[in-house]
């Protein structure tokens, strides 16, 4: 709760995620619908096979410290730093790895948090489902967890956009955090990235239902971020002016709206308000308040663009799926942004499409996954040069498990549908015009963790 004496003090606080290489982690954070084994449905937060009994099962398990609100267990962390388990809107259950040093230890993280929860959940009757959205739920059938600041977007989302509550309620994503070794390190990775996250929402698009039937997205979940709350996301043409760097982004993060400032356990309603009023004790819901390093922290994280930038930066652009795609995602962007020669590879790739382009190109990707093109060049052409850039990258890193693999083993998910010319949500579309015969049902049994 350190109050912000100016303008400085948030630059400095991004620039405290800088670190040398030999520090650099990978952090993994996944989201996966928890559903009712019999009948398929969602879960409540309430009751014996419940969102409340998943989490106080996990908290005796692991030992983790509970996170609450009001009474109520939203959440747990590992007091010694090994991640968190945390819920979104509709009772998405997810997994805030900690910071490891290699994709094998992502892989191994993920590995285990999935027998942990499966531990819980069987005899709850409780299954998951690995998908960027619920493929058969009406936002009308999916439960509201109890958490203060998901009432506040609830109410906001309907101002700001058409799809925001779906994204809120709907959808499940898999997100890899990357650190960076200066300034100008960050603003290469943040372009690079910028510009090649509608290539990895294609390599893992994976949300083609809505409602029991065909969407006409390969990546709906990529779809709602275009009309959710576009203050606060996209693809941030102005990151690549000259100029970029910290104090660019304070002042973007300055100028988007807020949604909360918490005080104590409460959190109070500022849906946009001005952060800069609070800056300057302006505040008409906190006269004479000054704005603290926590409520800095807190804003920023309600910032959701393509690329986010904390102390790290965090690739967005891809839907949640099955366990091996979620360390494949975590292996794509270390292999390209850990290593130079593959990260100078990238730079060289896309530093002269311009910011109409890039847009186009974000535009076309949900609805035509790989058959999306840019130059005349389509997107399967950009997966195929990108993965190879990340597996040379990942060679180099010369990161060797107990069984002699290194971690380009873990891009071999994404290579198969690339080699193969077909996204995930192709391979969904496939199955339920053939084996499924018309019906998403069978994904809670094919998909499921």
């Amino acid at each position: 709760m350190t109050p912000i004496e100016s303008r400085d003090a948030l630059v400095a606080w991004f620039a405290e995620g800088v670190k040398p290489k030999a520090e650099f982690r990978i952090g993994t954070e996944h989201e996966k619908f928890p559903f009712t084994v019999e009948g398929h449905r969602p879960i409540p937060y309430e009751g014996r096979r419940s969102i409340r009994s998943l989490l106080e099962g996990m908290q005796h398990l692991l030992g983790w410290e509970p996170i609450l609100e009001d009474g109520n267990i939203i959440g747990m962390f590992d007091v010694t730093g090994g991640g968190a388990i945390s819920l979104e809107p509709g009772g998405q259950f997810e997994l805030s790895g900690a910071p490891v040093e290699t994709v094998h230890h992502t892989c191994s993280e993920l590995m285990s948090h999935l027998a942990q929860l499966r531990e819980v959940a069987r005899p709850l009757g409780i299954g998951f489902l690995g998908l960027g959205m619920t493929p058969t739920w009406t936002r009308a059938d999916i439960p509201t967890m109890p958490k203060g600041r998901y009432r506040i977007m609830t109410a906001y989302m309907p101002k700001v956009g058409t799809l925001g509550l779906d994204m809120m309620y709907r959808t499940c994503t898999v997100q890899t955090n990357l650190d960076f070794s200066s300034e100008a390190d960050m603003v290469k990775k943040l372009r690079v990235a910028l510009a090649l996250q509608p290539v990895a929402t294609a390599i893992f698009a994976n949300s083609p239902f809505t409602e029991g039937k065909p969407n006409g997205f390969l990546s709906f979940r990529s779809e709602i971020w275009r009309d959710t709350d576009n203050a606060r996301s996209g693809m941030l043409p102005w990151a690549f002016e000259p100029g970029m760097g910290f104090e660019r982004w304070v002042d973007y993060a300055l100028d988007v709206p807020m949604y909360f400032v918490k005080r104590g356990d409460k959190y109070i309603d500022v849906a946009g308000k001005s952060f800069r009023d609070l800056l300057a004790g302006k505040l008409d819901a906190l006269p004479g308040e000054r704005a603290t390093i926590s409520d800095w922290a807190n804003h920023v994280s309600t910032i959701f663009p393509e690329v986010r930038l904390k102390r790290y930066l965090e690739m967005r652009g891809a839907d949640s799926g099955p366990w091996r795609r979620l360390p494949a995602f975590a292996a794509y962007w270390a292999g390209i942004l850990y290593d130079d020669d593959s990260l100078d590879a990238a730079w060289d790739l896309v530093k002269d499409w311009s910011a109409q382009e890039r847009q186009k190109l974000r535009d076309d990707v949900p609805r035509l996954g790989f058959k999306a093109e840019l130059r005349g060049r389509n997107v399967l052409s950009l997966a195929k040069a990108t993965l190879t850039m990340s597996e040379r990258g990942l060679a180099r890193r010369r990161r060797v498990n107990d069984w002699g693999h290194d971690e380009t083993w873990y891009l071999r998910p994404i290579q198969e549908f690339v080699a193969r010319g077909v996204t995930p949500a192709e391979e969904l579309l496939e199955k339920f015009h053939g084996p499924w015969g018309g019906s998403v049902d069978p994904v809670f049994k094919e998909y499921a963790y």
